[in-house]
């Protein structure tokens, strides 16, 4: 018997109301509601944990120690689950080596057709590389002076893990007395300790030979033996000079011998075939001036140098210098002698006299110095703390490799051709060029037999990514780089690719950071996804996709506490009919976010001329100030390059007087920053990394909270300050759990178990700071009210009802105030930071940047969000918002369209103006769905 449906019964996760649903099997459900309302909680917190806990359950117990474990959901059952797939927007990979290319497994394929049917040449003579005899390798070895002293190795092991003993002990039952391991030679008859968790390599010594008259015998029976035991290699110490030779691969007019392709040679994370100078990472880090000094206005002793701390080492000895080369430290940066600023900068082989304290130590010592980017470049590759590197590479200049010119490959594995192209040369093009790159690829004979299989893998793969509309992407391109969006939808091709079928896949609002062109693209892909055979859930806001749904399943009323119920569900025309759903509501029409019915007249502008940066193609930019600017285009336009890369910094250099930094030299001319105080980034990064950070803490609530905590008789009293009820430090915390509220209990081969702390029943605090009461309400009952509860119970208190207004009027509710941080989403997360902003009050002239802030809203958010961002620029500010939802982009003061396409195609201004205006302007794809919406 076959199960047609997913039944949820009694699902409690979060805030779910014991929930009970049925959802059909091999269809397309969307699940909709408000934020908050509980859409993930019942999609991946219930549904898809379940479904990959009882794959995990399934293997046996050794494989689950690799896996991560999951606690079962809080349901009383679900059955018709299939295997589980997610694929949402926290996937992204931070791993500065992985790529578009390597996510999606294309480089891997590209890897195996460079290695079996690519053309080697060789790096210094261009000439096409051929296969060397034995004898062309002894006359090489000859042509070295006379006493030169060579010594013959066969390579045996390359490059793997193990302990090798059982080879070492042949090689020594065969009469050889020495081998190389990793480097060192070695007697083979002493005790050779090898770890066998780490790659070795490990070379047999064949000879060892002093050159003069009469050797030719000797050295051409030695490489011949040192060859067939090396499997055609074979490795020459020539007076420490190492040099290989190989029968397969070598260049008679440079006399040089390259390795045999194989596709580690094209795998920039190998060391055989990753750059040296950069690692195979295609950009150097590097510290000097112009990315150290933040404003030359200052002088050194009054900060022009932030990570020179008072009283720090370096910053000592730099003041011994400047005493010594006569030079006042205490005049501003700029009007510094050019001798002074660049022995700082790269040093001196003078030696100085060092006498300084610091740290309680007296120090007096004589040497030269290095300069500062040295010394910080040492310190940056030998510190063992995370927040070290973050701080310092903050301060560093990241500029491509000149070793590879970026392409991360070495020499030869650059030299390596594929119908006349080299690998990284591909994966430079944009994904649609790479598509006709390898579709018209004409291979012959042999080459034709071997590449067919390897080509159809990589042309499938290309075709789906340009199918959900990331054609401007190249597979060069940093995955850390991408949006949340765009990670999903590459995952989501990957998928596709596999052609699996029985798999319930369950997706965050994939149409994120997608222009409504590319929408129709991305919903084919999604229903040939469930045409396979497979069940596929989307938490999603987007009306097309809704339309093209089989099943919705619309949660909600409200959020939070207020949500967790089950408020429609069915086809899209039993939803339309739906009298409790807000959802219903603006998809029938009987709710919508208007159309301003003026827009405001804005005279001031902020001018740059001639951005170009990645795909920008030297535009120039005149953004009003005073109103709500929307930068619109497809995705991949050049939208985030323009105001993150270019504007942004352009504006913080300028109104700050910064010192001039090689990275600022993106345009050519900025006007119109004197109008501007302050420039306000407000982006959907997380609040905060830790699960003790929450709301209360993060808008300044928990600070005034606390205060006030303190200041009431009984706390006085006792002599409680503020700190006592901080659940981060001793004191007011609860020890037992140090201020969790709950204690892990590590379990072998299981999941984790959080238990609740018995000691303060997860209050965190122990019981005489609980007994402080304000209101009648401890501190602990306060962090566990919503921002609703608490506006109406600190409605007396002018400045935290101020800040809890603030977070009610950007839609956040139904939040509490001691939720974690890390279960926020990034919607959330950015309404959090534009709440915050909103608390403070400032003078105005304020320069807001959002970006995609409707990530995660629905209809009824979005309105919420704009009524905030419309009391943002009353205050005579100016909000820019890059985004691509309609709802906002209609009520904008003025719009700026880039276009036509993404990537090389992209970054020009196809329109400005109002939304009015822009409709009318037929090569703008944003004015073609605004003329149908404004009409």
């Amino acid at each position: 018997m076959t199960i047609d449906k997913i039944k949820v019964s009694k699902a409690k996760v979060h805030n779910l109301k014991s929930v009970s649903i049925e959802i059909p099997k091999n269809s397309f459900t969307v699940v909709t509601g408000p934020s908050g309302s509980g859409k993930s909680s019942l999609a991946f917190d219930t549904i898809y944990i379940e479904g990959q806990r009882r794959y995990i359950e399934s293997l046996s117990s050794y494989a689950r120690q690799f896996l991560g474990q999951f606690s079962p959901p809080d349901v009383e059952s679900i059955t018709g689950l299939s295997p589980a797939i997610a694929i949402d927007q926290k996937s992204t990979s931070r791993n500065p080596r992985s790529t578009v290319g390597t996510v999606t497994e294309i480089y891997d394929y590209m890897r195996i057709l460079w290695a079996r049917v690519g053309d080697a040449y060789c790096p210094i003579s261009k000439e096409k590389v051929e296969s060397q005899s034995p004898q062309q390798m002894v006359d090489s070895i000859l042509r070295n002076k006379e006493k030169s002293k060579i010594i013959l190795m066969a390579p045996i092991i390359k490059n793997r893990k193990g302990e090798h003993k059982d080879l070492l002990e042949k090689f020594l039952g065969m009469g050889f007395s020495r081998v190389r391991v990793d480097g060192e030679i070695l007697p083979l008859s002493g005790d050779i300790k090898i770890n066998k968790n780490l790659n070795h390599n490990i070379e047999i010594v064949i000879d060892r030979i002093v050159l003069k008259d009469g050797t030719r015998g000797r050295m051409t029976d030695s490489v011949e033996l040192a060859l067939k035991l090396g499997d055609g290699h074979l490795l020459c110490l020539i007076d420490d000079e190492e040099i290989f030779f190989s029968e397969s691969n070598y260049s008679a007019k440079s006399g040089k011998s390259y390795p045999d392709l194989e596709p580690r040679l094209f795998s920039f994370n190998s060391p055989l075939g990753a750059c040296k100078s950069c690692n195979g990472l295609g950009q150097i880090k590097q510290f000097n001036m112009g990315s150290l000094v933040k404003d030359s206005s200052l002088s050194i002793e009054e900060g022009a140098i932030p990570l020179l701390k008072k009283n720090s080492f370096l910053k000592n000895m730099i003041s011994c210098i400047a005493k010594a080369e006569k030079v006042d430290l205490d005049k501003p940066f700029s009007k510094l002698p050019k001798k002074f600023t660049k022995l700082l900068e790269f040093g001196s082989d003078k030696i100085y006299s060092y006498s300084f304290e610091s740290e309680n130590s007296i120090f007096r010592f004589k040497k030269d110095f290095p300069g500062i980017s040295q010394w910080l470049e040492r310190k940056y590759n030998e510190t063992s703390s995370d927040k070290t590197r973050v701080e310092l590479e903050k301060h560093m200049d990241i500029s491509p490799c000149k070793a590879c010119d970026g392409h991360r490959l070495n020499d030869f594995s650059r030299n390596v051709l594929v119908g006349d192209r080299p690998i990284m040369e591909v994966t430079n093009l944009s994904l649609d060029q790479a598509f006709e790159f390898f579709s018209t690829l004409n291979l012959k004979g042999q080459k034709k037999t071997i590449g067919d299989k390897v080509l159809k893998e990589i042309i499938d793969r290309l075709s789906f990514l340009n199918n959900v509309g990331l054609t401007y992407l190249t597979l060069n391109r940093s995955a850390n780089t991408l949006s949340g969006g765009e990670s999903q939808r590459i995952r989501l091709a990957t998928q596709i690719g596999s052609a699996l079928s029985g798999v319930l896949y369950v997706l965050d609002e994939p149409s994120i950071g997608l222009h409504q062109r590319d929408n129709d693209r991305l919903i084919k892909t999604l229903l040939q996804l469930r045409d396979l055979g497979n069940t596929v859930i989307v938490v999603e806001h987007d009306e097309e996709t809704m339309r093209n749904a089989d099943f919705i399943v619309d949660i909600g009323p409200g959020a939070g506490v207020g949500g967790g119920e089950v408020v429609a569900k069915g086809k899209l025309r039993e939803i339309l009919k739906s009298k409790n759903s807000i959802t219903a509501q603006y998809l029938n029409g009987k709710k919508s976010i208007d159309v301003p019915t003026e827009r405001r007249k804005l005279t001031n502008r902020l001018c740059v001329t001639s951005a170009k940066h990645n795909n920008l193609k030297s535009i120039d930019l005149n953004i009003p100030l005073g109103g709500l600017v929307c930068i619109t285009g497809v995705s991949g336009s050049g939208k985030s390059t323009l105001i993150h890369k270019v504007l942004t910094p352009a504006v913080k250099n300028n109104i700050k007087g910064n010192y001039q930094a090689p990275n600022y030299n993106n345009y050519d001319k900025i006007t119109g920053t004197d109008q501007i105080q302050s420039v306000i980034e407000l982006d959907q990064s997380p609040i905060g990394r830790t699960p003790k950070s929450n709301p209360a803490t993060y808008s300044g609530l928990f600070d005034l909270i606390r205060t006030l905590f303190s200041n009431t008789n009984e706390a006085k009293t006792r002599g409680y300050k503020p700190g006592r009820f901080s659940f981060n430090v001793k004191g007011g915390r609860c020890d037992t759990c140090e201020g969790n509220g709950s204690i892990k209990i590590e379990m072998h081969f299981l999941p984790d178990v959080y238990i609740t702390c018995a000691e303060c029943s997860g209050k965190r605090y122990n019981q005489e700071t609980l007994n402080i009461l304000y209101r009648g309400k401890s501190i602990a009952d306060v962090l566990a009210m919503t921002i609703d509860e608490a506006v109406e119970f600190f409605s007396n208190h002018k400045k935290i009802a101020r800040i809890l207004g603030t977070l009610k009027d950007v839609g956040l509710g139904y939040m509490t105030l001691g939720q974690s941080s890390t279960t926020l989403s990034g919607g959330e997360a950015q309404r959090l930071k534009l709440a915050k902003e909103l608390a403070k009050s400032t003078k105005g002239h304020c320069l807001y940047i959002l970006d995609e802030p409707t990530t995660g809203l629905h209809f009824n958010d979005i309105k919420i969000l704009l009524k905030a961002v419309d009391k943002l620029v009353s205050l005579d500010n100016t909000a820019i918002i890059i985004e691509h939802n309609l709802d906002v982009i209609k009520t904008a003061d003025w719009i700026i369209d880039l276009g036509p396409e993404g990537g090389k195609n992209g970054g020009e201004i196809v329109a400005q103006g109002t939304p009015e205006q822009v409709s009318k302007v037929r090569k703008s794809y944003t004015g073609k769905y605004l003329k149908s919406i404004l009409s």
